[in-house]
């Protein structure tokens, strides 16, 4: 179902249009926690560090074909709100060849520099020859990475939230079937895990863009429309490029700070494996209601309803603070429980590194809400530059303080978990400063 969301209820229609790629994100993570609890729970703590701190590498690589798609997306969403679907067409084609080429250039990268990337990443020699034997089999779905999220982004785009979806909720069960068919049964070790990933990825990739064709076709570009569009391809790289830049500075910066992570040895590295897992579960629902939030923002800015815009932002304020609230009292209650479905008990060390760090996230998840509507907002009024100023005060002043903090000895490890709250709420700082002083150029003078 293509959903308008220039029309009905404000928060209902924000939030019906937002449930389903809520759930769809909460089964990825769900089979990413999966992952990390077969391993840690059967291969050990030092495959868990391995796999922990190769799925952040993994992140940073398709963070740039994500930011190319959600920018790619929020020209499909205006278009679509402008009633032009021949122009939606002809952006899609020529975002899909842009951004396929870019998945192809990163994925041949990847491959030829895998070892120069773990030296980088200061990877101890523990866990080096697990780390690569993950990476060079789970580099093969970044290809499936691409193809997921430029479908998905279209389908978004139009205001079809269930179709990804659908097929995310497969490659999810796929994953995790295949997880414990190759890990437990034929013993594959993290091999078994990589393998699992990039398979559900590309049964996820190919079946979505299959789909599409036969179901959507009015969105799918015709051969004749698979040609060079200057105008188009400028507009794409105006917005995408930014989004593109902003994703990968954010999770450029969680790399780095995964180098100092890894230098306190695998024990810490463990930890922030299991970790960082739920605390993303926790607070996903928020990023994607940002996303939601952005696509409802660029419909109704095609549609010059700049009043409705507005209203939009007050609902949206209200739904994440109310969901950063519970989600907050939950983490920080029952934070060594969780820590617990990923390691022994035995594993103190690991156990007391990961319960500091999510008492500590999350307490302050109500910033991180504000920084994806912040995100969100930026994005779909055209102002994608606005988002890499935030994502790089951000991210700057948590790689900054995190190798300043944890070099103190009185405060070890737990100065690279303080700087992720204090990027936070410098970011929103700035974002809710620069809405207030320029909101009438944004939105006009209504």
């Amino acid at each position: 179902m293509n959903r308008d969301l220039t029309q009905g209820r404000i928060t209902h229609t924000m939030l019906l249009f937002a449930l389903p790629m809520i759930a769809g994100n909460l089964l990825q993570q769900a089979y990413n926690v999966a992952d990390t609890l077969i391993v840690g729970q059967f291969l050990g703590a030092d495959a868990l560090a391995a796999v922990g701190s190769a799925y952040t590498l993994m992140t940073f690589l398709t963070s740039v074909l994500l930011g190319l798609c959600m920018g790619s997306g929020v020209l499909f969403s205006i278009c679509w709100g402008q009633g032009d679907q021949k122009r939606l067409r002809s952006c899609a084609a020529a975002a899909f060849l842009l951004i396929g080429a870019a998945a192809l250039v990163l994925n041949t990268v990847v491959f030829l520099a895998i070892d120069p990337i773990l030296h980088f990443l200061q990877a101890p020699a523990a866990v080096y020859g697990l780390m690569r034997e993950y990476l060079w089999l789970v580099f093969w779905g970044i290809g499936a990475s691409f193809l997921y999220n430029f479908c998905a982004s279209l389908l978004r785009a139009v205001g079809n939230s269930a179709v990804p979806l659908l097929f995310l909720a497969l490659s999810a069960a796929g994953n995790i079937a295949l997880d414990l068919f190759f890990v437990l049964r034929l013993e594959w070790g993290v091999q078994g895990a990589a393998a699992a990933t990039a398979l559900s990825q590309w049964a996820s990739g190919l079946g979505i863009l299959v789909y599409m064709r036969l179901k959507f076709p009015h969105l799918c570009p015709s051969r004749q429309e698979f040609r060079w569009n200057s105008r188009n391809a400028h507009e794409i790289l105006r917005l995408s490029s930014l989004t593109c830049l902003q994703q990968s500075v954010m999770n450029f910066g969680i790399l780095i700070v995964q180098g100092r992570v890894n230098s306190f040895g695998p024990a810490v590295m463990a930890a922030f494996a299991a970790a960082v897992k739920i605390d993303s579960f926790a607070y996903m629902p928020v990023q994607d209601f940002g996303n939601a939030f952005s696509t409802f923002v660029a419909q109704n800015f095609g549609a010059g309803k700049f009043d409705r815009i507005r209203k939009g932002i007050q609902s949206a304020v209200v739904c994440s603070f109310a969901f950063c609230a519970a989600v907050s009292a939950a983490v920080c209650v029952f934070a060594r429980p969780l820590m617990l479905l990923f390691v022994r008990p035995e594993e103190m060390e690991i156990l007391v590194a990961g319960v500091q760090y999510l008492r500590i996230e999350g307490s302050f998840y109500f910033a991180i809400g504000t920084l994806f509507l912040l995100y969100g907002l930026y994005r779909a009024v055209s102002r994608p530059g606005m988002s890499v100023v935030l994502t790089i005060l951000s991210l700057g002043t948590r790689v900054v303080l995190a190798y300043a903090l944890s070099s103190i000895p009185a405060v070890g490890v737990a100065g690279i978990w303080l700087s992720v709250p204090i990027g936070w709420l410098i970011a929103d700082a700035v974002g809710i400063f620069y809405y207030q002083k320029h909101k009438n150029q944004l939105l006009g003078n209504g």
